[in-house]
């Protein structure tokens, strides 16, 4: 079997890896290092999980031990879709290069500016960021990104989902075209194989596992309850604490994942106020208090993390026993990435999903992509009882409302009669009727006429007008002809 001294990584590397204990590489680091090291743009696929972070960490290590960054200019750029996983990599960087003389700078948001900008005016080897701030920072002036010779694309399709596309693009052109490109991605979307159509340069493909595949250490369960209507929020949440109840001691700690920001906050605050240990991490929030979050789950001092896709991604939690979907993820692919944070390394792991009927299509997607029937969990622990009493103001409003239309109708129903009733005055016959009428009935029938016509209903709009009228023609408006008359009287 492949070591890792059988890489041809640099001695101070190795080092580092047999004090953090690894011997073996991973599949995907297996795959991808070789290539690296010698000089060849690299297209890594492997869900997550796999150890994609070392697979560039590593060789660009060995690659950049000699030589010097000079200042604004650094040498590598890594490109990660979140803060999370940025400040991850930069972790990984540390591991791996202690041993060297290789410096960092660590770009994401929700820190200062001048701290960051003292680190890039040192000069740094190894640049670590964000799409965004990266471009702030070069739209600033303080950063050149000319000298680059290795530059890395982590979770792309996760830049694809957040709408970092362009940026990646616009980034890609202010790095040198002779620089090498790093690729990894989990799964492989028509967007992101044009980008690397586009941007890598005969790269060597390493794919490890079949697009979208879950790890068969994973226990993958799905319960469909019947829960519909405005208390369908509270019965998941329900719920959801009785599967927890359920697991009992098993549920050693776990990640509860939301589509939404505002059902992260709300579903913690359920969570604690019955007594389970749970925070919720999520982009709204402060960066300090993330880090402070994620740091707390991964030294085992908080057993819950309800978390948005922000944490699906790249982060590597190891030991986490559980993952409870409270929502059907809204894209197939984040199903993957969100229960690959059990199941790591070959342990085993728990996926719960909680399914209402609305999100049949949802779940029907899902399958589809993994080409597995997630197996039904049982749901006869969710009673009819638990769903959200009527409130008796509410049954009181709907009579009165009634009442208060029959009332209406009644009255309107004897004014009708009413009106029924009465004697209708008969229309007073008079010699001139005749010719009033004979005068008026044209003027009334060729608006409606022309008014139809217009309205487009199967007919142009010059179409059964007749002859073009010049003048007043026959009909003599009768104020006109009054006026006539008055002046032939005088």
């Amino acid at each position: 079997m492949t070591k890792f001294s059988d890489l041809k990584l640099h001695a101070k590397v190795l080092k580092a890896i047999d004090e953090v204990g690894y011997t073996q590489p991973t599949p995907i680091q297996a795959g991808a290092i070789p290539p690296a090291l010698e000089g060849r743009d690299v297209l890594g696929i492997a869900q997550t999980g796999t150890g994609k972070t070392a697979s560039f960490t590593l060789p660009m290590i060995t690659m950049l031990n000699r030589g010097r960054a000079r200042a604004r200019m650094p040498r590598s750029l890594v490109l990660a879709p979140t803060r999370e996983l940025a400040a991850q990599v930069a972790e990984n960087f540390d591991l791996y290069a202690k041993y060297t003389k290789l410096t960092k700078a660590l770009l994401i948001g929700g820190v200062s500016f001048k701290e960051q900008d003292q680190l890039i005016d040192k000069g740094v080897d190894v640049l670590i960021a964000t799409p965004g701030r990266l471009l702030d920072h070069f739209e600033r002036g303080k950063l050149i990104l000319t000298d680059v010779k290795v530059m890395v694309v982590d979770e792309a399709d996760r830049m694809l989902d957040m709408g970092f596309i362009p940026d990646i693009e616009r980034i890609f052109g202010l790095t040198p075209f002779t620089r090498q490109t790093l690729f990894f991605s989990a799964t492989m979307a028509p967007e992101i194989e044009r980008i690397t159509n586009t941007f890598l340069s005969n790269p060597e493909r390493i794919e490890v596992a079949r697009q979208a595949t879950t790890s068969e250490t994973i226990t993958q369960l799905v319960y469909e309850i019947p829960a519909s209507g405005r208390d369908t929020g509270k019965k998941k949440r329900d719920f959801l604490r009785q599967l927890i109840d359920q697991e009992g001691e098993k549920v050693t700690n776990g990640i509860i994942f939301c589509n939404r920001k505002v059902d992260v906050d709300t579903v913690a605050k359920s969570l604690k106020k019955h007594g389970h240990d749970a925070e919720p991490i999520h982009g709204d929030l402060d960066q300090s208090y993330r880090t402070r979050t994620l740091d707390g789950f991964r030294d085992g001092k908080l057993r819950f993390l309800v978390a948005s896709d922000v944490a699906a991604r790249g982060l590597d939690i190891p030991n986490v026993s559980h993952v409870f979907n409270f929502d059907v993820p809204s894209h197939s692919e984040d199903y993957v990435h969100r229960i690959g944070r059990t199941g790591r390394a070959g342990r085993s792991g728990t996926a719960m999903m909680i399914s209402t009927p609305k999100d049949d299509k949802l779940l029907a997607g899902i399958e589809s992509l993994i080409e597995t029937t997630i197996p039904r969990g049982e749901t006869g622990m969710v009673k009819p009882a638990d769903a959200a009493p009527e409130k008796p103001e509410a049954q009181e409003e709907k009579p009165t409302k009634s009442r208060s239309r029959s009332r209406r109708s009644s009255k309107s129903k004897n004014a009708a009669e009413e009106t029924q009733s009465a004697p209708q005055p008969e229309p007073e016959a008079t010699a001139e009727a005749p010719k009033t009428e004979e005068r008026r009935a044209p003027k009334q029938d060729k608006p409606r006429e022309e008014k139809r016509s217009r309205g487009g209903r199967g007919r142009g709009r010059n179409e059964d007008r007749g002859p073009k009228v010049v003048g007043l023609g026959d009909h003599l408006p009768g104020f006109i002809e009054k006026s006539f008359e008055e002046r032939r009287t005088e």
